[in-house]
Order: structure tokens, then C-alpha cells, then sequence
């Protein structure tokens, strides 16, 4: 099976936010971990936490994740100023469907950004949101073996 995701960038800086307005998007749903911050750390650096601030000027900024660590749930909201649904269960969409929906948002108008996808990018699809893939926000310092395996998974994306 390939997966294809809209767009294919490096980073999330990498994100044309003019082309994504000029396309009606409203909505920029983010995977968490090493999507925005290192995995598992519940630290936004501050380049992101300043690129979000130019974000939120013209979309709606919100974070799906799949993590269920409570102390981490903690830490993370406490950081964030903008809702984040833990324990999403991606690429089931229904948390992530009644998720944009609490938050006045329809799937068509949101783009789903994420770094795995089989998780990230399937659950964007599935929701019929337009989809965009990065690499790792840790990509220069991951192990060897987490490389591979995010090699591996990205065998099923079509570019």
C-alpha cells in the first residue's frame, strides 16, 4: 500500500502558510512528538514556539498525539496555548473528527502535518484533510535503528 501525502517537506518550517490560505485551509492539526518537539520531552524549542505564534496569526492551531503517558499529558498542556487531544488513537479518526469538531473546524479545511505515515498522514487522509509530511524535528540526532525504522516506514509513501 503507498500513502501519499500531499506535501513531502523537511521540515515544518518548510510549510508554504500563504499557499495553505490561498487554499482555504483554516486549520493546522500537528502530531507531537518529533513533529514539534523532541520525542517525549515536552519541550517546544523556542524557533517553534516562535514559528507557532506566526502560525496562529491565520489558522487554527491544534495537536493530535497518540501519547497516554499522564505526567507527559501534564506537562505538555501546561506548556501549550492551544488544545492538545492526547490518546487519539491515529489513524482512527473519530477522537481526532469530534476533536475539530469541539473546535468549530471541518476535516476539509485543516491540513494534518506529522512525521510517521502509517499514524499521522493515514489519519489525515482518512479524515479528508490535506496531509503534509516532515521529517523528524530530531532527524540529525535520532539512533541508527530509529532512522532505519522511519526508513522503512516511508517505503510506503508515493512522492
Amino acid at each position: 500500500m503507498f500513502i501519499k501525502p500531499d506535501y513531502n517537506l523537511k521540515s515544518i518550517f518548510d510549510i508554504d502558510l500563504e499557499k495553505l490560505k490561498q487554499d482555504g485551509i483554516k486549520g493546522m492539526l500537528f502530531d507531537l512528538d518529533s513533529t514539534l518537539m523532541a520525542s517525549k520531552t515536552a519541550v517546544y524549542s523556542q524557533k517553534v514556539l516562535d514559528w507557532l505564534e506566526i502560525v496562529k496569526k491565520d489558522f487554527f492551531v491544534g495537536v493530535i498525539s497518540n501519547n497516554k503517558n499522564k505526567d507527559y499529558i501534564e506537562k505538555v498542556t501546561k506548556i501549550s496555548d492551544f488544545p492538545v487531544l492526547f490518546d487519539a488513537g491515529k489513524p482512527r479518526v473519530k477522537k481526532a473528527l469530534a476533536f475539530i469538531s469541539q473546535n468549530g473546524l471541518n476535516a476539509k479545511d485543516c491540513v494534518f502535518v506529522g512525521d510517521r505515515p502509517l499514524t499521522d498522514v493515514l489519519c489525515g487522509k482518512f479524515m479528508g484533510s490535506k496531509t503534509i509530511m516532515v521529517d523528524s524535528i530530531t532527524a540529525d540526532s535520532e539512533a541508527k535503528l530509529v532512522r532505519f525504522v522511519r526508513f522503512l516506514e516511508k517505503l510506503t509513501v508515493s512522492h
